[in-house]
C-alpha cells in the first residue's frame, strides 16, 4: 500500500505547552482521513508541520515518500492546501488570484482557470475583488487555488467553514469524487462531526496534542452507545424501580429517565411488563443512539451542555 502521509512520533512544543504529542499516523493514497477536535486540540499544528510551515520539536513526517525538511522544494508540485483563513490578494479579483496560483505550477494551462471557476461555483464572481467576497465565497476561492493543479495530495484545514448547506454538499461531492475516483488523497481537519462521519474513510479524534482514537465511519457507528429513554407519569419512582433491580440510570434535563445497561437496550419490552406491573405504565420507552456530539464528548471527557 502506497501511504501518501506518514508521521513518526511527531511532535510540536510551544514553550512548556505541548501542542501535538507522539503522532503516529498513516493515510493511503486516495484516502480520507479526517482530523476530529475541538478548537486548540492540536490539528491546525499537525497540518502546518506536515506542509514544513513550522518545525516538529521532535519526530518526523513524511508526504508522496518525501521526508519534511524546512525549506525542502520536494513534493509541494504535487500537494494543495488551504489552511484556517483561506488567504488572497484582497485587492485582485477571483481570476486574477488563480491565474497568480496557476502560475505557480507551470504544466497548468490558463483553461484549468477557467474550468475550476465554474466548478466552485464562482462565475458571478470572477471579476469581483477577493477582499470584498463573502466568507462562503472566500473559503470556495481558497479551496480553488488549493485543487487548481489537479495534486495528488490535499491537506484542509476545516474546507466547510463558512460555507452554506448547499456548499457543504458541493464541497463533500467534489472531494469524495477525486479520492474515490482519481485516487486523490485528503487529509482534513474539522470539528463538524456530522460531516465528517458522511465523508471519511477513517477518523483520527485529537484531544489535547493527543490522537485518542483511530477508527473508520463503521466503527464510529458500532461504538456509539445506544440507551433506553423512558417517561412515566411519575420518573423518580421508575428510576429507583429500575435501580432496586440492578439498572443503573441516568436522567435527561426533561427529566426522562435513561438506561444504558444492556438489558433495558436489547429487552426494553421487559422493561416496559415491569413499569406496568409496578402501575408505572411508560407515557415514552424508545432505544436511542447516543449522536455524533455525545460520543466525541464521551470520549474526550466532557459533557454535552
Amino acid at each position: 500500500m502506497n501511504w501518501n502521509i506518514e508521521t513518526h512520533h511527531l511532535g510540536k512544543n510551544f514553550g512548556k505547552v505541548i501542542a501535538v504529542n507522539d503522532l503516529s499516523l498513516k493515510v493511503a493514497e486516495g484516502e480520507i482521513y479526517a482530523f476530529l477536535g475541538l478548537n486548540g486540540a492540536g490539528k491546525t499544528t499537525t497540518i502546518r508541520m506536515l506542509l514544513a510551515m513550522i518545525k516538529p520539536t521532535n519526530g518526523s513526517a513524511s508526504v508522496l515518500e518525501t521526508e519534511i525538511r524546512m525549506g525542502c522544494r520536494r513534493p509541494w508540485s504535487d500537494v494543495g492546501y488551504s489552511v484556517e483563513i483561506p488567504y488572497a490578494y484582497p485587492e485582485l479579483t477571483v481570476q486574477e488570484n488563480l491565474e497568480i496560483a496557476r502560475r505557480l505550477h507551470p504544466h497548468t494551462s490558463k483553461a484549468q482557470v477557467k474550468r475550476t471557476i465554474e466548478k466552485f461555483g464562482l462565475e458571478e464572481y470572477a471579476q469581483r475583488r477577493a477582499g470584498t467576497l463573502s466568507q462562503g465565497n472566500a473559503q470556495r476561492l481558497g479551496l480553488a487555488k488549493a485543487m487548481l493543479h489537479n495534486p495528488k495530495l490535499l491537506i484542509l484545514d476545516e474546507p466547510a467553514n463558512g460555507l452554506d448547506p448547499a456548499g457543504i454538499v458541493e464541497v463533500r461531492e467534489l472531494l469524495l469524487d477525486m479520492a474515490h475516483n482519481h485516487g486523490v488523497t485528503v487529509l482534513m481537519s474539522s470539528h463538524i462531526l456530522a460531516e465528517v462521519s458522511r465523508m471519511a474513510d477513517r477518523i483520527g479524534i485529537i484531544h489535547k496534542g493527543n490522537l485518542l482514537q483511530e477508527l473508520n465511519a463503521a466503527a464510529l457507528e458500532a461504538n456509539r452507545q445506544k440507551r433506553l429513554i423512558i417517561r412515566t407519569h411519575d420518573n423518580e419512582k421508575a428510576a429507583v424501580l429500575l435501580e432496586s433491580s440492578g439498572l443503573w440510570t441516568d436522567r435527561l434535563p426533561d427529566s426522562s429517565v435513561v438506561c444504558a445497561h444492556p438489558e433495558c437496550v436489547n429487552r426494553p419490552d421487559q422493561i416496559a411488563e415491569k413499569l406496568v406491573q409496578a402501575g408505572l405504565p411508560p407515557l415514552h420507552l424508545a432505544v436511542e443512539e447516543e449522536n455524533l456530539e455525545e460520543y466525541f464528548l464521551r470520549l474526550v471527557g466532557m459533557k454535552a451542555q
